[in-house]
């Protein structure tokens, strides 16, 4: 039982475990902006998934296809740990071709409508 083997997709079954774990103990404005999201198949044919393994890391929202991140920051984001460690992942990110989108609680709450416009400009579905 101490032998692990990476999944066909290359990810780390730890990894698999955790993105697991994080999409049933999702934050509200997680849970808020999938119940957008979520839509995003049937209106606009794009597939979003959430809690996703990209590489080493677990992405709140990734669309795979059009290789964007979505990313939902807390207060934690904001300190300087939390500042490097994000910037860390959006250098990896970027080397893998994708764009990140970072928004953070307060925008969710206060200007909803707004995060969703700005991931239809980055999916440009709307100018």
């Amino acid at each position: 039982m101490g032998v692990h083997f990476a999944m066909p997709t290359g990810i780390q079954p730890k990894t698999i475990r955790r993105a697991r774990s994080l999409r049933r103990n999702m934050t509200d404005g997680e849970t808020k902006l999938w119940s957008e999201l979520r839509e995003f198949r049937r209106l606009y044919g794009v597939h979003v998934r959430k809690q996703a393994p990209v590489g080493p890391f677990i992405a709140d929202f990734a669309i795979h296809e059009r290789k964007l991140i979505i990313e939902v920051d807390g207060q934690f984001h904001f300190e300087p740990e939390g500042m490097a460690r994000d910037s860390a992942r959006d250098a990896w990110f970027a080397g893998q071709g994708y764009r990140v989108i970072r928004l953070n609680t307060g925008e969710l709450e206060t200007s909803f409508d707004g995060c969703i416009e700005e991931i239809l400009r980055a999916l440009e579905l709307m100018k």
